[in-house]
């Protein structure tokens, strides 16, 4: 009996996960934690969010129990994680690609229809908030990913799809001469987050350390030429096997002799049930993409050696896989 009870309790953990997750996602939308820097009350915050007292008062005892906040005599206050990470003003914010999350959330709840059509269910989107929430996760990374990456001879670099900005940021401050190519709608935004960088601006149109902008879709559009390093960073997930091998063919042709294709995506093992996180993930392609879904380094490899790249080589940070190949 003790046995059915312990596997009984782990299946709970499955289908019960949804419940903190929900609570953070509703506290994320109310911006709970920018006002719990300073300890208050769930009336007085109430008040803050436009919100009734006692589901406010609900809400933060449950964020309390997951550990987000301490409360003491009755006021409540953000903890470390809090204050590190779901404070809007803070460096490491976390709350974008949250808000992201609730739209995914609106959109996971038509998984049934998905896999009886196998058609995507995007009812709910919010742009903004996914390329921000790209940001919030690139932020904690960046540097790491830019020097296993390495520069060294980097003199001209294409930020494929580069989404926010975050690593063509990072990139032109070490020098190199960055073209960043996306969607018009997301360049204005990789704009905005440019700017709002904590350092001096970069220049928008070019010239040595700045970022130049090529707007499009890359599996159509004309992604430009003359570069030593191509980085296509979380893109390639998006896409069909056939889409990205046209696409790493186009990135060949568009590399100066010598130079290199890195790609970065979520590693799956090669049977594609491990780690689960990336498994899930693929079912959030499914969700949202016609054929999205990971792809093992094995098969990015053999793309790579398809387009007639050589030297090709693997490496790992975090959840993430690193491919390289040079031309």
């Amino acid at each position: 009996m003790a046995d059915i009870l312990k596997k009984a309790e782990e299946l709970k953990k499955i289908w019960g996960s949804f419940r903190p997750a929900r609570v953070l996602l509703t506290a994320n939308n109310f911006r709970v934690f920018d006002y719990l820097q300073q300890q208050k009350s769930a009336e007085k915050l109430s008040k803050n969010i436009g919100a009734d007292r006692r589901t406010t008062e609900i809400l933060l005892d449950a964020l309390t129990g997951l550990g987000l906040l301490k409360k003491q005599r009755g006021l409540y206050k953000n903890n470390s994680i809090a204050s590190k990470f779901l404070v809007s003003d803070n460096p490491y914010y976390q709350g974008d690609i949250i808000r992201h999350a609730d739209t995914l959330w609106k959109n996971w709840s038509g998984l049934d229809e998905v896999i009886k059509t196998g058609n995507p269910y995007r009812k709910a989107q919010n742009h903004d908030a996914f390329i921000l929430g790209m940001h919030n996760l690139a932020s904690l990374k960046v540097k790491n990913v830019i020097k296993i990456i390495g520069l060294k001879g980097v003199k001209t670099a294409l930020d494929l799809g580069g989404g926010p900005g975050t690593y063509s940021i990072e990139m032109a401050k070490k020098g190199v001469s960055v073209t960043l190519f996306d969607r018009p709608e997301t360049v204005k935004i990789a704009k905005r987050v440019i700017n709002n960088a904590p350092r001096p601006p970069l220049k928008l149109r070019g010239g040595e350390g700045g970022v130049n902008f090529i707007q499009g879709d890359f599996l159509y559009d004309d992604i430009g030429k003359g570069y030593d390093l191509i980085f296509a960073s979380q893109i390639l997930h998006s896409n069909s096997e056939k889409d990205n091998l046209h696409l790493l063919k186009k990135c060949n042709e568009a590399l100066n002799k010598g130079g290199r294709i890195v790609i970065q995506e979520f590693y799956v093992s090669e049977d594609r049930t491990h780690p689960v996180h990336s498994t899930l993930f693929s079912v959030n392609m499914l969700v949202n993409t016609e054929e999205g879904k990971c792809y093992s380094p094995d098969e990015m490899k053999n793309w790579l050696s398809k387009t007639g790249l050589t030297t090709i080589r693997e490496s790992f940070i975090d959840d993430c896989v690193l491919i390289s190949g040079e031309s």
